[in-house]
């Protein structure tokens, strides 16, 4: 069994979304992506499927163009190679779910090509 939290450790980066592995398991790549009001990750794109948790906050939720406003307790699933972004509304807290082919420095990439 693998464990970890959500809420704990929570810390809020001044300049970009803060990235934290929470864990892998034999199938996925868990990840909390924490927000501060007005920041955002670019549009992007990856060759993996994705699990998009809105755990607690608000965020605007672009793909191929569309917004899609997300609350708390939304969830959501991407093929692959559709492009996204985020903005965060609010302070937000994210769960993004990867396949355990797909990078977590891919995900930090994002967050470090803000403008």
């Amino acid at each position: 069994m693998k464990q970890s939290s959500l809420l704990k450790n929570l810390e809020y980066k001044s300049d970009r979304p803060a990235i934290k592995v929470l864990f892998e398991s034999d199938f996925t790549k868990e990840i909390r992506i924490v927000f501060k009001s007005g920041q955002s990750m670019q549009e992007h794109k990856t060759g993996f499927p994705i699990t998009v948790e809105i755990f607690d906050g608000e965020l605007n939720f672009g793909v191929n163009g569309e917004v899609h406003h997300l609350e708390r307790g939304d969830i959501l699933a991407l093929g692959p190679l559709v492009p996204h972004d985020l903005t965060a509304v609010t302070d937000c807290i994210v769960r993004l779910s990867l396949a355990k082919g797909d990078t977590v420095q891919r995900v930090i990439g994002v967050t470090q090509n803000v403008d």
